[in-house]
């Protein structure tokens, strides 16, 4: 089992009786305290029409992480390219990197991150979302090369500089083009585990190395809800076990305390559905943790795992985010 570097994916989640001021300075919390744990990076992803999601404008948001940290990688898990331009989202990564040299990540998805009708409001055409976004990566590409300089439209901020590309998935398909485009792959298993084994499968396999980068780096992301015990793990991981049983319900509005007793929430249906699109989900305390993060990266070796933490209560959500890389930290040592 080789060692991994540890990240968080942070979807500025709103709470319930919490405004949505409150949920961004939680986020920037979130970031201070994981940097001083040595995280890697913090990705912030672009959702839109959701009461208990605000990252929304995306680019902005980690620009406000970014200013009010010193040293750990601030970027995007995704930005979803259709819904864009992209040469606006150059311009605006450019911004972000000349403002912040050497810590900006541009992880790019191709869903709306959204419902139907919301995605037509941004201007999606699904008919041509397949050949759209490889071609808006190549154009990225472009914007950010030397080379763009005698070109009649260029990207300013963002021509020259080095901002490193990440293909985002949660099917194979973006794992074809990952590994086409020679870039780093970074897969959703905290909302869809079916075909992460096969992405990463195609992914490595297929490989051509470019450069961007000589051989395939993977990132996972997954759930993970750490305490100092199982039971109090298991209590407050319901929050995110009624996140779930919301998106089931097509109910947007805020995460929710936990709860006693799912039971009373979900019916048979539901909990079969939640717990199987939750398959990769850490709950437990750090040995639980500890023994589950080895049994993943045995199965999987990935070269970074990722973390998404739906926890209601603030200092219980950085107390895990601990307890997680205390439990990396000893797998490193093993």
């Amino acid at each position: 089992m080789k060692n991994f570097e540890i990240s968080v994916l942070d979807l500025a989640p709103v709470k319930q009786g919490k405004s949505i001021h409150d949920t961004f300075q939680d986020s920037l919390s979130l970031a201070n305290h994981v940097e001083s744990l040595d995280y890697k990076r913090f990705w912030l992803a672009e959702h839109h029409n959701m009461e208990s999601i605000a990252s929304s404008a995306t680019s902005v948001l980690i620009g406000f992480i970014a200013n009010g940290t010193k040293k750990i990688r601030v970027g995007s898990g995704g930005i979803m390219l259709p819904n864009h331009s992209s040469l606006i989202i150059a311009e605006q990564f450019g911004t972000l990197e000349s403002l912040f040299p050497g810590r900006i990540d541009l992880g790019l998805g191709r869903a709306p991150g959204t419902d139907g009708l919301t995605a037509q409001a941004l201007g999606r055409n699904p008919a041509i979302i397949n050949e759209q976004f490889p071609r808006q990566i190549l154009e990225l590409q472009r914007y950010f090369s030397k080379e763009n300089s005698d070109a009649m439209v260029r990207a300013i901020p963002g021509e020259g500089l080095d901002i490193p590309l990440y293909i985002l998935g949660s099917s194979t398909d973006s794992a074809w083009l990952a590994a086409e485009l020679g870039l780093p792959y970074a897969f959703a298993g905290h909302f869809a585990p079916e075909q992460m084994e096969m992405a990463f499968k195609i992914y490595r396999e297929h490989f051509q190395p470019s450069q961007y980068s000589d051989k395939p780096y993977i990132i996972a992301c997954v759930n993970g809800v750490a305490a100092e015990t199982s039971e109090e793990a298991h209590k407050i991981s319901t929050t995110l076990f009624q996140a779930f049983i919301n998106i089931v319900r097509n109910d947007r509005k805020p995460f929710a305390p936990p709860v006693d007793d799912m039971d009373e929430i979900w019916s048979p249906m539901e909990k079969s559905m939640v717990l199987q699109k939750l398959r990769y989900t850490f709950i437990g305390d750090q040995a639980e943790i500890q023994e589950k993060l080895k049994d993943f990266q045995e199965r999987f070796n990935v070269d970074e795992l990722m973390v998404n933490s739906h926890i209601y209560d603030h200092h219980k959500r950085l107390r895990s985010y601990e307890i997680i890389r205390a439990a990396v930290n000893s797998l490193s040592k093993a």
